[in-house]
């Protein structure tokens, strides 16, 4: 379970019911890794931030009401954690692929994103923020796609809104986030923490505040 809390599982009819009319519950970011060099660069970055935690496993296993997949621009879902969500949610990737068609024109640009649903109870919602342009890139080292695609999750968080105009801050409580460019995309896990951090920085801490 992610470490420091235990997030509450609500369900997509619940939190339905609830958006406009419920206190905004307090947000938490759980970042996920399965492997020990990632985990330990989640656990070093995230380190005094109140509402980020690390959970040492999937994404899959926390109790949030959506994910974050790092996928390309076209959407395709084929390969590592995009490849579990599209066995877990059958019907993510054509849900994807329409959005990026419907909202950016068949090419989701990194450093922006879109949030479909999962057809699932929880999570409810899927939030994919590409990390490269074509599927199996390997990203150069000066790299900064981490830091675009977690800036383009975290504002859709912040400011985001559903097809029904219900804010994704009303539903979305807590995310699951894996490493954004650590797979396939050969960014070390140092690195990938840092920038993830950094663009929270940037969305939630308000420029002379403590974090």
């Amino acid at each position: 379970m992610p470490s420091k809390c235990h997030a509450e599982t609500v369900t997509a009819a619940e939190k339905a019911s609830q958006a406009g009319t419920a206190t905004r519950e307090p947000l938490r970011l759980v970042l996920c890794a399965v492997e020990d060099p990632l985990a330990e660069a989640w656990e070093t970055a995230a380190d005094g931030r109140r509402e980020v935690y690390t959970h040492r496993g999937s994404t899959l296993d926390v109790p949030a009401e959506a994910v974050v997949s790092p996928a390309n621009s076209y959407g395709w879902m084929r390969g590592g954690i995009d490849a579990v969500y599209a066995g877990a949610f059958p019907s993510i990737e054509q849900h994807v692929r329409s959005a990026v068609l419907a909202y950016h024109g068949g090419e989701l640009p990194v450093g922006q994103a879109v949030i479909v649903p999962t057809a699932v109870a929880a999570p409810a919602w899927l939030i994919s923020a590409p990390t490269m342009r074509e599927q199996g890139e390997t990203l150069p080292p000066d790299t900064v796609h981490p830091y675009l695609a977690a800036r383009a999750v975290f504002r859709m968080w912040r400011d985001g809104r559903l097809e029904d105009d219900r804010p994704v801050r009303a539903v979305v409580s807590t995310i699951a986030m894996p490493g954004l460019g650590t797979g396939v995309g050969g960014v070390p896990p140092q690195v990938c923490a840092r920038q993830v951090m950094a663009a929270w920085d940037e969305v939630f801490v308000p420029r002379g505040q403590d974090r």
